[in-house]
């Protein structure tokens, strides 16, 4: 195969990465991607705690969080759920899905271990169901995130259902 052989692969291959290019039928079962990573501030638990007023002392209070399970002040869960779904967004796979999503129709999440001011977290997202709904133009989707943190351990396990447009019928 000569370059230009290859560059032309290449620029068909990316022609195809349209917006509104991926609907229901585009994520199957098993498929994978990751998102780039974000480190958890000091600024950050701050600010939740202000914005919310969630003021729990294993958030904002060393002394009290240091005599704590943990030993040290923890992220609050929903901070780290958060910032979970603004890791998605900037992915190119939820970008060329925006404009067929639909709706977001649950989370559920668990939180297995703490995340800690410093910690450095990356989502791995997985299909884990796809089906479609009663309305024929539409399907739904779950994913399982996960927020892994630097040291390879999942912090928080989410599952997140959401509607989708399906391909037109020709």
């Amino acid at each position: 195969m000569t370059q230009s052989n290859s560059i032309e692969k290449q620029v068909a291959a990316l022609s195809t990465l349209t917006p509104g290019g991926y609907f229901w039928e585009d994520l199957p079962v098993g498929f994978k991607y990751q998102t780039a990573s974000r480190t958890i501030t000091e600024a950050d638990v701050v600010a939740f705690a202000t914005l919310t007023g969630d003021l729990n002392r294993a958030h904002v209070d060393e002394e009290t969080a240091r005599k704590g399970p943990f030993g040290r002040r923890i992220a609050h869960g929903q901070l780290v759920v958060s910032y979970m779904s603004g890791l998605n967004t900037r992915t190119v796979v939820n970008q060329l899905l925006e404009p067929s999503m639909l709706a977001l129709l649950g989370t559920e999440c668990r939180f297995l271990k703490p995340t800690f001011i410093g910690d450095t977290i990356t989502v791995d997202i997985e299909v884990v169901e796809a089906r479609p709904s009663s309305k024929p133009d539409r399907g739904i989707v779950k994913f399982r995130r996960n927020a892994v943190s630097q040291r390879g351990e999942v912090l928080v396990e989410c599952m997140v259902s959401m509607m989708f447009k399906r391909k037109e019928m020709k």
